[in-house]
């Protein structure tokens, strides 16, 4: 007799010591690893999902550890906020179920390993639960990441864009596309000026502009931007990323945003939102290199004009995504000053790059 599925768990409140047991059992340990106890505490700042750490006790403990049972894992729920959930059951939730079940193992980047990943058929509920990263720790979007960071976080990402770069199979990824995809020239127009709105009294006159530009010449930067396409995080950024040590330096996190597009779209949005501008303009270059050479060690060559060029038509990414999220999920205190921390150093870089020439 065939052992159904554990079930699909939205509230972190309902996971018990016996799902975890199947969900164990299921993921291919063996039979006697046996949970009996949880200890749990919330993990990270996510806006559109919660995150739950599970400590966990084993019947047999030695017998556990010889099985190669985890200690504790990482469990990802929908959001309790209903605009955040709205969010992500448009894609997101979906998304990332299969970014986990089907794409990671095909990839060079590092990722959580995942126990379970599910998701309801009408994509509002999921469930995850992932490899426990402690004590690598999570980047703060508002301080900024240093030089060495970005670059080790640069050089991850070449295992996410390497692989498919370019290949024919990303035709056959049609599941990728948000169920708003085909608006986004309407959608980014309608959020542009609720946003600039919204943030009148925070945002510089010269991120105003770099707004209202984009949201007129969208249509612009989407029918123009430069192939290949490849397989692209959509948010890669610092709060969605770990830094361990040197054996294991970044793991990227938060898959609900994959999407196939231009690489550069990754890139510039990690240096734009991660960098002041002072720190940026010293590092870009060497950040670029650092990439391109890691694209290289995976079979994929580019010289140093394209990759500037993917990342200077990329780095429209940095507002788009920023707007995007402001207007999408709950509103918080934290959750505005991160939003414009990145817009301003986007908008920076965009400015620094001569990227409006793009969209004339």
């Amino acid at each position: 007799m065939t052992t159904p599925d554990p079930a699909i768990l939205d509230d972190p409140a309902l996971v018990e010591p016996s799902w975890l047991t199947a969900v164990l059992a299921a993921a291919g340990l063996p039979d006697g690893v046996e949970v009996v106890g949880i200890e749990r505490e919330p993990v990270g700042t996510g806006q559109m999902a919660h995150n739950e750490r599970f400590v966990l006790t084993y019947r047999d403990p030695a017998r556990a550890v010889a099985a190669g049972a985890p200690p504790s894992l990482v469990g990802k729920f929908p959001s309790p906020s209903e605009e955040s959930r709205a969010a992500g059951a448009a894609g997101g939730y979906r998304n990332e179920v299969r970014f986990y079940r089907e794409l990671a193992p095909r990839l060079a980047v590092r990722t959580p390993r995942c126990w379970y990943a599910a998701v309801n058929d009408d994509s509002t509920s999921f469930t995850l639960l992932l490899e426990d990263l402690a004590p690598a720790v999570a980047g703060d979007q508002l301080a900024g990441a240093t030089p060495d960071q970005v670059r080790a976080a640069a050089e991850n990402l070449a295992g996410l864009h390497a692989p498919l770069w370019g290949a024919d199979e990303l035709a056959d990824l049609g599941w990728l596309r948000s169920s708003l995809a085909d608006q986004t020239v309407e959608i980014v127009r309608l959020v542009v000026p609720l946003f600039c709105e919204r943030y009148a009294d925070r945002m510089s006159d010269d991120a105003r502009r770099v707004c209202e530009t984009f949201a007129e010449h969208v249509d612009r930067w989407l029918d123009r931007e430069p192939g290949p396409p490849t397989l692209v995080h959509g948010d890669y950024r610092l709060d969605n990323l770990l830094f361990g040590d040197a054996d294991d330096p970044v793991v990227a996190v938060d898959w609900q945003t994959v999407a196939v597009a231009c690489g550069g779209r990754d890139l510039a949005y990690l240096v734009g939102t991660s960098l002041d501008p002072g720190p940026r303009r010293r590092h870009e270059a060497a950040v670029l290199d650092a990439y391109r050479r890691a694209m290289a060690t995976l079979g994929v060559e580019l010289d140093a004009a394209t990759v500037a060029h993917h990342h200077r038509h990329g780095s429209f990414q940095g507002p788009f995504i920023t707007m995007l999220g402001a207007i999408a999920v709950e509103r918080t205190p934290r959750g505005d000053d991160m939003f414009m921390a990145m817009l301003h150093r986007s908008c920076d870089q965009i400015l620094d790059l001569g990227a409006l020439d793009l969209l004339r």
